[in-house]
């Protein structure tokens, strides 16, 4: 059967880097086998792909690397069940299956000229990144860009290179956290739905966006409310919930919708307008 007529036909790729994050999260970076479909490969931040693991099966994760950087496709797994146990024993130049790109996206252009707050925890923070990233690439776009991140613990921090280029940063504000003391820690600790209500920023002109555990963010959207965003100017992400991809297994509807055909990429005044449980 021709590609282009087959949804559930996925495209060859190598991992080409693999990226261990935190003790059980590791970042694939691959390359499509045939170079041509690499070199035409377009996509938005906040699209997914499907990676096939050939015998075991299939899972949804966001591209976390921007389509400013082009010479591979970085995908974030947590070690949870069969698939991803699979994916966490690949090595480099393994061979696995990609279906991408999937989804909708972040509307960046809608953003532009506004201040961004991003607010995320743990694995939450891969869609968050290809959105990062992308903002920095064009950097001019965009006004001040605040980044509220935490985590359980320091080694459970992901992506400790980035975090370290955008500390750096005089056009980033960075403030990490972990639930508890550590030692050695010297930055903020607390959850960081109590982080974000101790900074406190000001949702005149701003963008919130939001992904991490589910009780992460109920109640960063209830402190996001009580700081009085509106619900058209914060943003979340469900790809977990994510199956085939394509609206076809019916899985992961809300009401007549499909996560993956009108998502992952949700406002919360649609989520409420879809009454949806997040």
């Amino acid at each position: 059967m021709d590609q282009m007529k087959n949804p559930y036909l996925p495209e060859l790729a190598t991992v080409v880097k693999i990226i261990d994050e935190t003790p059980n999260i590791k970042s694939l970076q691959v390359v499509f086998n045939d170079p041509e479909k690499m070199k035409n490969f377009r996509f938005e931040p906040g699209q997914v792909g499907q990676l096939s693991i050939f015998g075991v099966g299939e899972s949804t994760f966001v591209i976390n690397s921007p389509p400013t950087r082009m010479d591979y496709l970085q995908f974030s797994v947590m070690k949870a069940g069969e698939v991803t146990a699979a994916i966490h024993e690949l090595h480099e130049g393994d061979v696995i299956g990609v279906r991408a790109p999937l989804g909708n996206w972040f509307p960046y252009n809608e953003m532009k000229g506004k201040k961004i707050l991003f607010i995320g925890g743990g694995i939450g923070l891969a869609p968050l990144r290809t959105l990062i990233l992308y903002m920095l690439d064009n950097r001019a776009d965009y006004g001040d860009i605040t980044i509220i991140y935490g985590s359980r613990t320091p080694p459970d921090l992901c992506y400790k290179y980035d975090l370290e280029d955008w500390a750096s940063r005089k056009d980033v504000e960075l403030i990490l956290t972990v639930d508890n003391e550590y030692p050695g820690w010297d930055k903020r600790t607390g959850f960081v739905p109590t982080v974000l209500n101790e900074v406190a920023p000001s949702p005149e002109n701003t963008i919130a966006i939001t992904c991490g555990p589910p009780i992460m963010i109920k109640f960063v959207l209830q402190n996001l409310a009580k700081l009085n965003f509106n619900d058209d100017h914060i943003i979340t992400t469900l790809e977990a919930r994510m199956k085939c991809g394509i609206g076809i297994c019916g899985r992961c509807n809300i009401g007549t919708n499909y996560i993956c055909k009108d998502g992952p990429v949700f406002s919360l005044a649609k989520l409420k307008a879809l009454r949806a449980e997040i």
